[in-house]
């Protein structure tokens, strides 16, 4: 087993001891955690649907799916009566978008609420709410003071200022942003306020999920931030990843585990810690945290020896792009056979290592 080259599965330190020592129960499994990332999502879609087809029908209890921005894409997939379809659907739907230079942002995210309409109908929001297994809920980022603007040149300003207050601590943020959560109403425990942020916990339903989807995916600058969204405090809410880029906090219980199918083995708080190589996610967090992503040799291997991402639409043509996109949604699927195998041979123990 130790061939498998072309996954990284890190552990956190409670979890790592519990499974060596015992071995791996899949069904302790209560959490999936989806990250923002943009096209990086891409390579994790054969992953997804094995998740669905081999690991969830062996989990009885409900799992609580936590996201943001791309991930809220992912998980309300997840959460329809066929998700293998409605990833399929944004799949496809996601490498084929296209979109001229002179294209605003209004332009994109109408197109964006037209996509999500056909991967999640009005009974498709419904499947959701109501979904028996999982229990979806959506980090979004409420704007403060001038953030709330869509004016660019004012919000480029805004955000320059929050990148450099965030600079000299994480928790200078709370001046600019809040996180505004928004709940299953069946969710119970979850509760994300132990940081700096000011969190506000709305209820999911049928009426503001699809406004809860887009504004966690909404760039600043890009796209329209959201407003007037039923049941949330008045004010301008954007995309999630913003505060929870990879998901700084504890997500589960301490006798469950948290699966975390992620880009890269590396872990992000903020949006803007990304280039902060000193800003990394607190151990503690991750203590119960299974994650599982492609090794940085199978990168290697994938066209360009990268992962997709946003720059790629200035890069290539829209064919080569689109071309580019679907060799590397092919080669991942060694990905989701690889964990198959590790999961049916059950040589977790063998494979994962701490974080």
């Amino acid at each position: 087993m130790n061939n498998i080259e072309s996954l990284s599965i890190k552990v956190g330190a409670s979890a790592y001891k519990e499974i060596r020592d015992q071995g791996f129960d899949i069904s302790k499994i209560r959490t999936i955690l989806g990250a923002s990332g943009g096209p990086k999502w891409l390579v994790l879609s054969h992953l997804d649907k094995l998740i669905l087809e081999k690991v969830i029908p062996k989990i009885h209890g409900p799992v609580r799916l936590i996201s943001s921005s791309i991930g809220a894409w992912r998980f309300i997939c997840y959460a329809q009566k066929d998700p293998i379809k409605a990833i399929n659907d944004f799949e496809n739907g996601y490498i084929e978008q296209y979109f001229f230079n002179k294209h605003n942002k209004r332009i994109i995210s109408t197109h964006l609420r037209n996509t999500l309409d056909l991967i999640c109908t009005s009974s498709g929001a419904k499947d959701v709410i109501e979904h028996p297994i999982f229990r979806t809920n959506i980090i979004t980022t409420r704007s403060h003071h001038i953030l709330k603007s869509d004016f660019n040149p004012l919000l480029f300003f805004g955000l320059c200022s929050s990148m450099l207050a965030n600079f000299f601590s994480r928790g200078a943020l709370k001046y600019f942003f809040s996180r505004g959560l928004f709940l299953d109403a069946r969710e119970t425990s979850l509760k994300l306020d132990q940081d700096s942020f000011s969190t506000h916990y709305i209820r999911l339903t049928e009426d503001n999920l699809k406004d809860a989807v887009i504004a966690s995916s909404s760039i600043p600058l890009f796209l329209e931030g959201v407003t007037g969204i039923n049941g949330a405090p008045n004010g301008v809410y954007r995309d999630g990843g913003i505060i929870d880029y990879h998901l700084d906090f504890p997500s589960v219980n301490s006798d469950s585990y948290a699966l975390y199918p992620h880009f890269f083995d590396f872990l992000k708080p903020g949006w803007f810690d990304r280039s902060l190589p000193w800003r990394k996610l607190s151990l503690e967090n991750l203590e119960r945290t299974i994650l599982v992503c492609p090794s940085e040799e199978f990168i290697q291997g994938l066209p360009g020896s990268k992962i997709p991402d946003r720059s790629d639409f200035t890069k290539f043509s829209n064919e080569e792009r689109i071309k580019i996109w679907k060799s590397v949604v092919n080669s991942c699927a060694k990905l989701a056979d690889d964990l198959n195998e590790i999961l049916e041979k059950d040589q977790l123990p063998n494979i994962m290592k701490p974080f």
